[in-house]
């Protein structure tokens, strides 16, 4: 296509979320480009990305739908069930697969071979036009409101488009290039992230643990072993993430209760910062920002990324309605408005479980087990909690 040529949509960012919206909106028929400043590398196999995703059963819906899912699925393990509980008391919460009607709860997957996959599917399908290896350093207005954006790239490159998607990360160059602000808040954590063994096997079953310091997930991977995601208090993630061994094993054992029996082996650990982070308004014009660069949640729900694939699954809904021009502003405007409500509710209502199961004088530790145990006999309240997560 050349310059002169006006696409239908540039979306800048090839991570999960803006793949997989590029190869949604191509599938929609647009004309789409993709700007990626950083290819990923290829994966480099099992367990060689600290960073594992939870997705729930319409984000593994999408990827089908995209021809994706099946690439991946051998090197995923799907859960079945989930149990929750708080360090204070014996009373759980369990999800069930059955209980909900389905074969599985969901899928853990490594982020870099999901990205690997889709990076893989955009190549061949050849219905999106990638540019690797620049990023993007202007966006200017048409003349006129119906005009199209012009997209100058930091390989020279011109591009013209109807329609600007920011899918690049929580310090997306889209958002600030569309003038865009950002509300942060720092939780003053970190998350800690590993790969365990474990004396027994997991069966399938994700753990959620509620301690004073934040919550502790076993999340099941195919090879037997289990990603840890640990929220701590910066100092205390910074000082587990560099102790010995068998230092951090035996406080990991506690932790967890021994939930699975002894811890055997430990990879290389890494901590990350946790915030909530929510842009001010997702659309500016003719630019719209989606997953990381509009919302960053807590992760005690493994949910950021599905929230991110719910924004692809709102886009398409959105160019189904309007398929004459789907980025007319006051169109994006009213999509932009939904999206972040979404967003924010799902935003605030983690911070809300998080705070009120991290601190005893906001919820004592008294009240906590009975109302995870209150919510495990009480059905209806039950499958409404699943099906908010599943996004049903």
């Amino acid at each position: 296509m050349s310059a002169r040529q006006v696409h239908d949509a540039v979306v800048v960012g090839a991570g999960i979320v803006g793949a997989s919206a590029a190869l949604t909106l191509a599938g929609e028929g647009l004309r789409v480009a993709l700007v990626e400043p950083s290819p990923p590398p290829p994966w480099q196999g099992p367990a060689s990305d600290l960073r594992v995703l939870a997705l729930a059963e319409d984000s593994i819906g999408l990827l089908g739908e995209l021809g994706v899912w099946e690439a991946a699925r051998p090197h995923a393990q799907a859960y079945t069930s989930m149990e929750v509980w708080d360090a204070g008391s014996d009373q759980r919460l369990v999800f069930e697969a059955t209980q909900q009607g389905r074969t599985q709860l969901g899928a853990i997957v490594e982020n870099a071979l999901l990205v690997d996959r889709l990076w893989q599917a955009l190549q061949a399908a050849g219905m999106v036009t990638v540019h690797a290896g620049a990023g993007i350093e202007s966006v200017e207005p048409g003349e006129e409101p119906a005009a199209p954006l012009r997209i100058r790239c930091s390989d020279g490159r011109s591009l013209r488009t109807r329609w600007l998607i920011g899918a690049d990360g929580a310090a997306s160059p889209s958002r600030a290039l569309l003038g865009i602000e950002v509300e942060r808040h720092d939780y003053g954590q970190s998350g800690l992230v590993a790969y365990v063994e474990c004396e027994q096997a997991h069966g399938g079953r994700c753990y959620q643990r509620f301690l004073p310091g934040g919550p502790l997930a076993f999340l099941p991977v195919p090879d037997g072993r289990c990603s840890i995601v640990w929220s701590l208090p910066q100092a205390e993630a910074e000082r587990l993430q560099d102790a010995p061994v068998a230092q951090f094993v035996a406080e990991l054992e506690r932790a967890f209760d021994a939930r699975l029996g002894r811890v055997r082996g430990v990879s290389d650990r890494r901590s990350f910062p946790l915030r909530r982070q929510l842009a001010r308004t997702y659309a500016s014009g003719r630019g719209l920002l989606i997953g990381d660069a509009a919302h960053v949640v807590h992760p005690l729900a493994g949910q950021g990324v599905n929230l991110g694939l719910r924004d692809v699954l709102a886009l398409r809904a959105h160019v189904r309605r309007y398929p004459d021009d789907p980025s007319r502003p006051q169109r994006l405007a009213r999509l932009a408005r939904g999206l972040r409500s979404d967003n924010a509710l799902a935003a605030y209502a983690f911070e809300a479980i998080h705070r009120g199961f991290s601190n005893s004088a906001l919820l004592p530790t008294l009240f906590r087990g009975p109302l995870l145990g209150l919510a495990d006999r009480f059905g209806p309240l039950k499958s409404l909690l699943w099906r908010r997560a599943a996004g049903a």
